[in-house]
């Protein structure tokens, strides 16, 4: 699991037009505590094979507001978005971020 920092990085991710998993987590809220947890098991389960990164919200502000920004999703802490090809697939927040949600994406 990669934490992300800045906009390049993000960029590219994107230009890879392979498929990622990436976490918007608040560094001081339990909700986004729990999602970046269940987020963690499903990344580095090996039956997941599935690339993961993450970014703080609170550090990296400027990174989170650019893929709010160029995915047309509303920023939301924690959040999940699953990118194919390059372009966002599936997002999700809050409590719904389990284990069992991610492998449904897949």
């Amino acid at each position: 699991m990669q934490k992300i920092m800045y906009i390049a990085e993000f960029e590219e991710l994107l230009e890879r037009n392979e498929p990622f998993f990436l976490l918007k987590h608040s560094t001081t809220c339990p909700i986004s505590a729990a999602a970046y947890e269940a987020y963690e098991s499903f990344i580095k389960d090996p039956d997941s094979g599935q690339q993961g990164v993450y970014l703080a919200v609170q550090e990296a502000r400027e990174l989170s507001n650019h893929i709010a920004q160029v995915t047309d999703i509303r920023h939301e802490s924690p959040q999940v978005i699953y990118f194919k090809n390059g372009k966002p697939e599936w997002n999700e927040s809050h409590w719904k971020i389990t284990k069992d949600q991610l492998a449904s994406v897949l």
